[in-house]
């Protein structure tokens, strides 16, 4: 499971607005010797989202705080079937394209055809209920958490 805690900024609506308290900031060596500053450069590039809404399951109030829990290995399934399904289909559509017409506009079409398929199969699993449950996040009372150190909320 993957888990983190989060303070109720506003309940309206039958929905909870959250704010995580114990973001992960990746492996933590970013100003060290042999760091990589990637999670650095990706919030540079677009700052990290804090908050966010839930269906408000618990009845929580204003400034309670909460866990959050999502399944093991769902943030990887969305990323693989959003950008590695289009990375691979696009590729083999060219691929394709090349070997049964030859050419760099039979390559083009081809990898356009594989993008369409992405996009496709891509809206099939979002449909699919079996799916989405394995990607979403659920909330829960802090104390229904792993023993895990969280630190302090802020």
């Amino acid at each position: 499971m993957i888990e983190a805690r989060a303070v109720v900024v506003a309940v309206a609506d039958g929905a909870a607005r959250l704010r995580v308290v114990d973001r992960q900031e990746g492996c933590g060596r970013c100003d060290e010797p042999g760091g990589c500053r990637s999670v650095k450069l990706a919030y540079a590039i677009r700052p990290p989202v804090s908050e966010f809404s839930l269906p408000d399951t618990l009845g929580v109030k204003g400034g309670e705080e909460v866990g959050l829990r999502m399944q093991d290995g769902g943030s990887l399934r969305s990323a693989l079937s959003s950008y590695g399904l289009a990375a691979v289909l696009l590729i083999v559509g060219a691929a394709c394209g090349q070997w049964l017409a030859g050419g760099d506009a039979a390559a083009l079409g081809g990898a356009l055809v594989g993008l369409l398929a992405a996009f496709v199969i891509h809206r099939v699993l979002h449909r699919s209920r079996r799916w989405r449950s394995a990607l979403q996040v659920e909330m829960v009372r802090p104390e229904a958490l792993c023993a895990h150190d969280f630190g302090e909320v802020r």
